[in-house]
């Protein structure tokens, strides 16, 4: 009978007046999951299974209260679930209501609180809940280079990180009913950590003094959890190739027997020939002689190195290179 009269009053709270609702965001929140079949149905569910020997001497069932509620958050959309869990509150009742919203006599209170450090060890040992709280401490890690503190600007993470604790050994709740501020922890404490106390109390505040986690939660309850997009990184400059200008190749090296000389020569040989320009002992006039002198003596050479009459053995090229040192300061002056 006082488990039915305990699920008749936590429903009945969501018909309360619309003048109460007005200062009551948490009521607003179970009003609009009762208009909702399904969070209605999951949630009067949960509420019936936690609720079951809570105030007899037999102790409630953790274990089925915890799958109840597993099942409402993981199959209620969120627009409802977090309503519920994250209302904001200006008065101790409307805390109350909102600290009340997992059934916390039997989801989440013990007479005698766990080790924190056991707790997590004992969370660790099962795969769903290790994986939700490296989930947690994934997309709720303080970050102090983003304006929300949370990791990439997402709340939405964090929120649904946070509420996919609750139903596993790591429950987490509101620790009191205070509407000027809030804290939520999971169900331990660090007494008794011995010299690991440190590492215990470093692992309990990335709950209760975490600026990510309570800033999305009131973000949310005052509905500005506005999403922020992470800027994407600035487009590199794009920078053209240096323009490189052709150059005239460089002349062949000197070693090279088909080619002994520079091609200039031939332009200005070639232009004062076919022009027929009379002869001044002009620069000109010198260069185009000492290129005739050189290529007829480097005929000359060349038809008798490959005479066959000539001995067996090539003799080496020497005639006109000894002098070509004298035919090119002859070029240059």
């Amino acid at each position: 009978m006082l488990a039915a009269g305990a699920l008749c009053l936590l429903l009945a709270l969501g018909m309360d007046s619309a003048g109460n609702s007005k200062s009551n965001h948490c009521l607003d929140a179970a009003k609009a999951c009762n208009l909702n079949d399904n969070c209605k149905r999951l949630r009067s569910t949960y509420i019936s299974t936690c609720n079951k020997g809570v105030s007899s001497p037999e102790r409630c069932n953790r274990r089925k209260c915890h799958k109840a509620l597993r099942q409402f958050f993981d199959r209620v959309p969120s627009e409802y679930t977090y309503r519920l869990l994250f209302c904001s509150c200006k008065d101790q009742a409307c805390a109350e209501r909102r600290r009340q919203t997992i059934v916390p006599d039997c989801s989440y209170d013990e007479k005698e609180q766990a080790n924190c450090l056991d707790l997590r060890n004992q969370c660790q040992s099962d795969p769903l809940c290790r994986s939700r709280l490296a989930d947690f401490h994934t997309n709720c890690q303080a970050s102090f280079q983003t304006l929300t503190s949370c990791p990439g600007e997402n709340y939405q993470a964090c929120l649904g990180s946070y509420t996919g604790l609750i139903g596993l050994d790591m429950t987490p709740n509101y620790v009191d009913s205070s509407a000027t501020s809030f804290t939520v922890s999971p169900p331990c404490s660090c007494r008794g950590s011995g010299n690991m106390e440190e590492e215990c109390e470093r692992f309990l505040r990335d709950f209760t003094e975490n600026p990510c986690l309570k800033n999305a939660i009131q973000a949310f309850g005052n509905g500005t959890d506005i999403s922020f997009s992470p800027k994407a990184p600035p487009l590199p400059p794009i920078t053209l190739p240096p323009k490189v200008e052709k150059t005239p190749p460089l002349p062949y090296d000197i070693n090279d027997s088909n080619v002994l000389y520079d091609t200039s020569m031939i332009t200005t040989c070639t232009s004062i020939q076919e022009g027929g320009a009379q002869a001044n002992k002009s620069h000109e006039h010198s260069l185009c002689f000492s290129e005739r002198s050189l290529t007829t003596a480097l005929m000359t050479e060349q038809k008798t190195m490959t005479d066959p009459k000539a001995s067996g053995s090539r003799q080496p090229f020497l005639g006109p290179l000894s002098a070509l040192p004298f035919l090119l300061a002859a070029v240059v002056l």
